[in-house]
Order: structure tokens, then C-alpha cells, then sequence
């Protein structure tokens, strides 16, 4: 009897994991970039216990949301005029370097600015020479701007180098880089719509696709679809806590039978 209990348990666990899932997908649908997550479920410990008459009777303990799978189909792209919006069009993603940790990480969401960066200068620059008053000007910090994902993080052009602008000519073309992996399970899903690479992708290689500019990726998020899965996991929430109840309740009258 208590198998049914952890049984459902486990069950209504899971379904509010699975939950947890498409609401972030929802949370999503207009986030340029954003890779809608699946989740992935696997049955735990499962076999067969003899019973009268030697009958093979099924066991188990219920499935368990093992991981959610990321779907990196894209979906479609939407002209905004803007000069530093871009796109992908085919495999591939833009790398972001945050200056923070030194972290690396891939996006599909094209959405940049230009930020303004301060170089400091050299631990043995010469201070110069006012030609007019001779005093000594120590040397100042030179201002750069740079591409940038608008949350402190710079695009990266395909040696690995940030991508400079010039702010008299925001219209000249940028060599932005576009980088690739042949294995894609296991990415870890880091904000929106940052993927964060693991062992198993391999080796990072330039990538096949191409940039377009004045352009940026949807969000793959089938809304309607999300919807209907998220009725089924209430349902299945129902379902589980409703075989808790009854077997909370045949042990209650079990144990409240006479000796």
C-alpha cells in the first residue's frame, strides 16, 4: 500500500516540475532567441514481484523529470530596421564575453547596443608634457565602444576579438563572429536566452550560418502548444494527489478494523 502512496507522491512532484517548465517557456514567448525547453521524464525502479499462483505482478515507483530538452529549432525572424539588431540565418551562435568572470557564452538573441568601454592605460605608460605649462598630464583611460548584449557582456567578432563601432559611422559593417557546436544536448540554459557549453558539445568551430543585419530571431514557443500541456500536467497533479488521498484513506480503515 505504501508503494501507491510514494508512488503518487513522487507522481504529483514531478508534474509540478514539469510545470515549472512551461511556465518559463511562457514567461519567454516574446524573448528574442529564446529555445523552448521540453520536459523529459524516465521511469525509476521498476520489476515484477510474484504473486498467487506464481503470477509476475508489475512493480514500480513512478517516472521522475529526468532533464528538460532544449529545442533549438528557430522560429522565424521579425525586421525591426534597427541598426544593431542581427540575426542568424542558419546554424550558429553569437558569443558574449563577460569581462566580470571571463565566461563565454552562446546566443541566438541578436538584440545589441553600443556601450562605451574604458581602457586604462598601461602599467608603464610615460605620464606627457604640457607643451604650455610643462606640467606632467598623467595618462588617462581611452574610450572605446564596443558591441554589447546591454547587460555588461561584448559580442565577439570570429578571431575572438571584440567588435569596436565608430561612433561617427554606426552604419559600417561589423565582422561579427558566428560559432557552432556538432553536439547540442546538454547546453545548459543560462538566462533567457544564453547557453552555457558542457564536455560533451565538443569542439567549438566557427559557424555556417549568416548574419543579417536589421533583423532578430522570435522565440520558438508555441504558445497554444504550452497552454494544452499545461492543462495536462494540472490534470496529472490532480490524478496523483488524488491516489495519495485514497490510499490514505483504505490504510485509515484498514487500521481502524477490529483485531
Amino acid at each position: 500500500m505504501n508503494m501507491s502512496f510514494y508512488t503518487g507522491a513522487v507522481g504529483a512532484y514531478m508534474q509540478n516540475q514539469r510545470m515549472n517548465v512551461q511556465a518559463n517557456n511562457i514567461a519567454n514567448v516574446n524573448n528574442y532567441g529564446y529555445k523552448a525547453e521540453r520536459a523529459t521524464f524516465h521511469h525509476l525502479m521498476y520489476g515484477n514481484v510474484t504473486g498467487i499462483d506464481d503470477e509476475q505482478l508489475p512493480k514500480g515507483t513512478g517516472t521522475k523529470m529526468v532533464k528538460a530538452s532544449v529545442d533549438y529549432e528557430t522560429g522565424g525572424y521579425t525586421e525591426t530596421g534597427f541598426t544593431f539588431d542581427f540575426a542568424i540565418k542558419g546554424d550558429g551562435f553569437f558569443a558574449l564575453y563577460d569581462p566580470s568572470n571571463g565566461e563565454i557564452s552562446f546566443t541566438r538573441d541578436g538584440a545589441f547596443m553600443m556601450a562605451r568601454f574604458e581602457i586604462p592605460p598601461a602599467e608603464d605608460a610615460e605620464p606627457e608634457i604640457d607643451p604650455d605649462t610643462g606640467e606632467e598630464i598623467e595618462p588617462q583611460n581611452t574610450i572605446e565602444w564596443r558591441l554589447s548584449d546591454n547587460e555588461g557582456r561584448f559580442v565577439l567578432d570570429p578571431a575572438g576579438n571584440f567588435i569596436v563601432i565608430d561612433p561617427l559611422n554606426r552604419e559600417a559593417d561589423l565582422n561579427i563572429g558566428v560559432f557552432d557546436y556538432r553536439i547540442y544536448d546538454g547546453m545548459q540554459h543560462a538566462d533567457s536566452g544564453r547557453f552555457n557549453p558542457v564536455d560533451k558539445n565538443g569542439d567549438l568551430y566557427l559557424g555556417t550560418g549568416t548574419v543579417i543585419r536589421g533583423y532578430l530571431e522570435r522565440s520558438n514557443v508555441d504558445l497554444a502548444q504550452e497552454m494544452v500541456k499545461v492543462i495536462e500536467s494540472q490534470r496529472a497533479y490532480s490524478y496523483a494527489l488524488r491516489m495519495v488521498q485514497t490510499t490514505d484513506e483504505i490504510e485509515q480503515t484498514i487500521n481502524g478494523l477490529p483485531n
